[in-house]
């Protein structure tokens, strides 16, 4: 279906009943089309749209009642099928923003469950939902650039990397997991061939850019950070583990040496995410999230949207439903069921 030049000849026109009338037979002939998608030309390039979408831009000119308007939705129509603009940082056509219904604008992030799509688990505990590093990445990245992740565990955003093509490297503390998040990223198919570098080590202290110069890379030009929510969930017995802190300020004061290693590898004008969750201590609640987030602003970062995400329930909270409902009637206190996602800008 040669739907642009279908398109130019009634813009051409001046009568609005007559180009009401071509516009009309153009969505007979998309609605009598089996496919989800419709294929075009472009220059000699095969591209292709929603049905759905087509329909409805064609339906919203068809309902316009002047020629001026008219026009405008057939020249918005047009535009959008054959020039592609980009953002500075991303690779979305923003002539055709409302193809994108699947990214989130909003800053409530409510999930029903995990993706479990490719080789995606969630059986290291702890480990974020698969979501997060892909809302993030379609968003604040293009295919080819790099991202890097401080606190790796078991290769999510690795993985999200190979899926949507992006290169990644990865850090993580603990050896054996960084071989198991080595051995998981392989499975997924390399179909954009990027590069995947996994690092065993400690985020504060190992020599990045060594390896960046191995990479031939200057700069990265996204960093998400998934680090322990302090003592919450152990994950190794190493001193240098965040989850070993013995306080709040020295959890704090090991995150802000992490920050220190990484900040100067992050392009300016791009972006760094911290996904960050509270406590509880001693019956008073930590807002680990804030005083996390004012060291990324305290390094120089500038704060550009703070996300509320709901949090997966533990299975052992899951099988104790009513016990924490009533702990927390008795105790004063609201169980978890959220975690942030601060987005920041260098």
């Amino acid at each position: 279906m040669d739907i642009i030049s279908i398109l130019d000849k009634i813009f051409i026109g001046q009568d609005l009943r007559s180009i009401k009338k071509s516009t009309l037979e153009i969505i007979k002939e998309v609605d009598n089309n089996p496919n989800k998608i419709i294929n075009y030309n472009l220059n000699g390039n095969n591209k292709s749209i929603k049905k759905e979408l087509l329909d409805k831009e064609l339906k919203q000119i068809l309902a316009t009642r002047t020629i001026e308007r008219t026009k405008y939705y057939l020249n918005r129509l047009i535009k959008s099928l054959s020039v592609q603009k980009e953002g500075k940082i991303n690779d979305l056509n923003l002539n055709r923003w409302k193809e994108y219904d699947d990214i989130i604008t909003d800053s409530l992030w409510l999930f029903d469950k995990r993706d479990t799509f490719g080789v995606h688990k969630a059986g290291y505990w702890g480990n974020f939902i698969p979501q997060i590093p892909n809302q993030l990445l379609r968003r604040y990245t293009k295919k080819g650039e790099w991202v890097l992740d401080p606190f790796l565990g078991s290769g999510t955003t690795l993985i999200e990397c190979k899926r949507l093509g992006r290169n990644g490297v990865g850090v993580e503390l603990n050896k054996q997991v960084a071989i198991s998040a080595k051995t998981n990223a392989s499975k997924e198919k390399n179909q954009f061939k990027v590069i995947t570098k996994i690092l065993p080590g400690n985020s504060s202290t190992i020599d990045l850019k060594t390896e960046m110069k191995k990479l031939h890379l200057n700069a990265f030009q996204f960093i998400i950070m998934h680090p322990p929510y302090w003592d919450i969930i152990k994950f190794s017995n190493k001193k240098d583990d965040l989850s070993n802190a013995k306080s709040t300020l020295d959890f704090l004061g090991m995150f802000r040496q992490v920050l220190e290693n990484v900040y100067p590898l992050l392009d300016k004008g791009r972006y760094c995410a911290v996904v960050i969750g509270d406590k509880y201590s001693a019956g008073e609640w930590i807002p680990l999230g804030f005083y996390v987030m004012q060291e990324m602003i305290n390094k120089g970062f500038k704060l550009k949207s703070t996300i509320i995400k709901n949090f997966d329930q533990t299975t052992a909270k899951r099988n104790q439903k009513e016990l924490w409902r009533y702990r927390a009637l008795a105790g004063g206190f609201y169980i978890f069921k959220h975690e942030y996602i601060f987005l920041f800008k260098k």
